[in-house]
Formats: C-alpha cells, sequence, structure tokens
C-alpha cells in the first residue's frame, strides 16, 4: 500500500495490514497478480464524499489470489479487507479478515476466519488441532454472524473492539491464523492436508 492513504486511516487498519504484508513477504514466494491498472488506486465519491481505494493483489504455488485492500471514505470511515483465496488442488481454508474503522476512532466491526472449502465444510485436521490450542479471546463486545453467516468455522472471530488492548488482541489472533496458514506451506502438497 502506499503510504499516503496508509498515513490516513486508522491506526489498527494501518498496523494490520503491515502485519500481513510482512507474514507474506517473509513466507510466501509472491508472484502479481493480474488485475486491470485502474484497479490498483481507485479515486472517485460515495455520497458526496471523497472515497480512496488501494488494494494489492498477488498469486502463490499455493493461493490463486491475495488480496489486501484499504478504503477511506473522507474521514468517515476506514475499511481493509484482507483475502486468500486458496488453489483448488490445495486443502486449505479461505483466509479472511476485515476491520471496519470510524472517524470517531471506534472499530465497528472485526473478524477474522479460516473458512472451510471442504464438502462437508470442516477444516483440515492440523488447523482443527492447532486452532483448538490456542487460548480463547476475551472481547467485551462480540458480534453475531449473519444468517449467512454458515461459511464461516467454528474458529470465526467477530466482534466490536472497545479499545486499544483489545485491537491489539484482535491483531495478535489475526497474526496467529495467518501464521498457521503460511508456515503450514512449508510441508503442503497439493491435497497433502
Amino acid at each position: 500500500m502506499e503510504t499516503g492513504l496508509r498515513e490516513l486511516v486508522h491506526p489498527l487498519l494501518r498496523q494490520l495490514a503491515d502485519r500481513i504484508e510482512l507474514l507474506w513477504q517473509q513466507h510466501l514466494e509472491l508472484a502479481p497478480y493480474d488485475m486491470p491498472p485502474d484497479l490498483g488506486y481507485v479515486e472517485g465519491a460515495l455520497e458526496g464524499e471523497r472515497l480512496t481505494i488501494e488494494n494489492r493483489c498477488y498469486q502463490t504455488p499455493q493461493f490463486r489470489k491475495l488480496h489486501l485492500e484499504i478504503a477511506h471514505l473522507n474521514q468517515g470511515l476506514d475499511i481493509l479487507h484482507c483475502v486468500m483465496f486458496p488453489r483448488s488442488e490445495y486443502s486449505l481454508p479461505i483466509f479472511g479478515t476485515d476491520l471496519v474503522g470510524s472517524k470517531s476512532g471506534m472499530i465497528s466491526a472485526a473478524i477474522v476466519d479460516l473458512s472451510p472449502v471442504s464438502p462437508d465444510r470442516s477444516l483440515p485436521l492440523c488447523y482443527q488441532r492447532r486452532l483448538s490450542q490456542l487460548s480463547p479471546l476475551e472481547l467485551s463486545e462480540p458480534r453475531a454472524l449473519p444468517e449467512w453467516g454458515d461459511i464461516f468455522s467454528d474458529y470465526c472471530l467477530f466482534a466490536r473492539l472497545v479499545d486499544e488492548n483489545e485491537g491489539n488482541k484482535f491483531i495478535q489472533r489475526v497474526t496467529e491464523y495467518l501464521t498457521l496458514t503460511v508456515k503450514s506451506l512449508a510441508r503442503l502438497s497439493p491435497s497433502s492436508l
């Protein structure tokens, strides 16, 4: 992401975007992902406010698309969206995380998950074992998943973050989920999970 937009968004979004990119760079063989050049950086208006969006997309041997997006709505709303889509020959879950911050400094929505892609909607056993070993994350305002939320795993975390401490806990949990994913690739072959 270009430093300019990152400096405008909520500090927690900036911190999470930096962490995601660092883990990608350290553990993955990143290659460019073909996307229209005008979608990398987009400026426009939404309901009369200036909207700026930056997208970064990559691919790896195991993931057909890694997408990191930051959107900034003229000091009214900041959004981080990240998703990692595995290639079909790998039994990897879909990693996803989103943060929604407001100009008041509040994070109204924070979600992270490793969504299963198997027909029975279960995560690979190695993921289940590792995730079940994580200590429970206590956040003061957990949120209910929407009706269509059956796409998420039992380990999905969705909450409103009320302070910096909860923001740090959330970033740590995202880091744990992402680290589990990228470190498992070292011993991975197609359909080996």
